[in-house]
């Protein structure tokens, strides 16, 4: 006959803990943050200027943006403090410090 089983399983392991577990190895979260750093930029800088961009690497508090041309890129940095200052306000914990250009492909990568 069986013992009935404690409620109280010290093998047992919380839930949470699990779904970290299995969203880290999947890399769910670096899926998840960077989806909400797409729409924080897209916040940050606003309909037209992010229709022209991508928010690429972010490395050492400085972000990196793929820009479609030159022109944009020089609207871009007349910009850069106002939209550092709101990606600031949308994402604290990510310590942005710094946007970083590079024109390009936005297919690319």
């Amino acid at each position: 006959m069986r013992t009935p089983r404690s409620s109280t399983n010290p093998a047992a392991v919380p839930l949470s803990e699990v779904l970290a577990e299995l969203f880290a190895r999947r890399g769910y979260a670096r899926v998840q943050a960077g989806l909400a750093l797409a729409q924080a930029w897209q916040k940050a800088a606003g309909n037209r200027l992010a229709a022209g961009t991508r928010p690429g690497r972010l490395r050492g508090g400085c972000l990196e943006v793929l820009v479609q041309h030159s022109a944009l890129l020089q609207e871009l940095a007349f910009e850069k403090q106002a939209i550092l200052q709101r990606l600031a306000a949308l994402l604290p914990a990510e310590g942005i410090r710094d946007l970083r250009w590079r024109v390009g492909d936005l297919q690319e990568g």
